[in-house]
């Protein structure tokens, strides 16, 4: 990527984030529902709700209220939450580990599994074994991730009580770690008990955002490898007496990933969206689970805090997929 090239991408990241920052702040405020109001016990007076306007800046215009915000935002103050009564940008950030981590693990079960049926159905094409993984994508596609969700709480956690339906890790445990990312540290430690215990509250909410997703991979990926089978170098490999299965994986499958690359990229950001709902089924302590119960009490600085948090992510996994493309394609990185 050329210096003109970075600029400009940087201008577009600011000016997408202030479009961002301008729209959520102007239509969580034309929502109804007041938020001192709700703060405050059915016997109070008019001062104390004037006091409580003054004191979170709600008894300015919009247009004030906008630049106090962003004024502050860039000196690194996101505002007080209004429900919990503590800085914005501390509480969404001891809550975006979690939800990193659960995304995370999401997006290695749905690249396994969809990569796994990518290559079974090329190697069994035009059989039964093909239609079979067509028909389970297909299936797996049309159920959105918090009915699997439902699915999973019903089947393996209530009939079948396999794996715990709510919560990150069992309060007993308690790991005092030096960072909130949990599942990290614990596999630094060899914290064999804790990554056990992560491992089994992560694996249902994990497994509900995967399954829409692996079936998108499979179904792009296994295309993609059908096209790449037919090529030149890949013919030529079969007549060298490779094997099929050798030459998908030495020839055909590091061509034909580029373009699951860039829609496991794009994917993955609508990921980190579902997790808002899957996290409210597992009561999974994430950034999704946050953001419901900011909406619900009507916190503006911590739906503001958690938005634009969630922007700044989607932009930076964009960018990544971009300068991976660039590093895996020859043709853009020689051009």
């Amino acid at each position: 990527m050329t210096a003109l090239a970075a600029l400009s991408r940087l201008l577009t990241t600011l000016v997408t984030l202030f479009g961002v920052a301008v729209v959520v702040f102007v239509v969580i405020r034309v929502a109804p529902g007041d938020p001192i109001a709700m703060m405050l016990p059915p016997g109070a007076t008019q001062e104390d709700i004037d006091r409580l306007r003054a004191l979170y800046g709600l008894d300015k215009s919009i247009f004030q209220q906008f630049w106090i915000w962003v004024g502050g935002i860039l000196l690194g103050d996101f505002g007080t939450s209004i429900s919990l009564r503590q800085d914005v940008l501390q509480i969404v950030l001891g809550r975006l580990p979690a939800t990193l981590e659960l995304a995370t693990l999401a997006l290695v079960m749905a690249v396994a599994l969809g990569g796994a049926l990518a290559v079974i159905g090329t190697l069994r094409r035009a059989r039964r074994t093909e239609t079979a993984i067509d028909l389970w994508n297909g299936m797996t596609l049309s159920i959105p991730d918090f009915l699997w969700g439902l699915i999973f709480i019903l089947v393996l956690g209530v009939v079948i009580p396999l794996f715990p339906v709510s919560g990150r890790i069992s309060p007993q445990l308690d790991p005092d770690y030096l960072t909130n990312f949990l599942l990290i540290e614990a596999l630094i430690r060899f914290d064999g008990a804790v990554i056990a215990d992560l491992l089994r509250h992560m694996t249902l909410p994990a497994l509900a955002l995967a399954l829409p997703l692996s079936a998108i991979i499979a179904q792009v990926l296994k295309q993609s490898l059908k096209e790449v089978m037919h090529l030149d170098y890949v013919m030529l490999a079969k007549a060298k007496g490779f094997s099929e299965v050798a030459v998908i994986f030495r020839e055909a499958l590091r061509n034909a990933v580029l373009p699951t690359l860039t829609l496991v990229g794009v994917q993955f950001t609508f990921l980190i969206g579902g997790t808002v709902i899957v996290e409210k089924l597992f009561s999974y302590q994430g950034l999704g689970n946050l953001a419901i119960d900011a909406v619900i009490n009507r916190d503006l600085p911590l739906i503001q805090g958690i938005v634009l948090l969630f922007s700044v992510l989607f932009i930076a996994i964009n960018l990544a997929v971009d300068l991976a493309y660039a590093v895996l394609n020859p043709r853009l990185r020689h051009g």
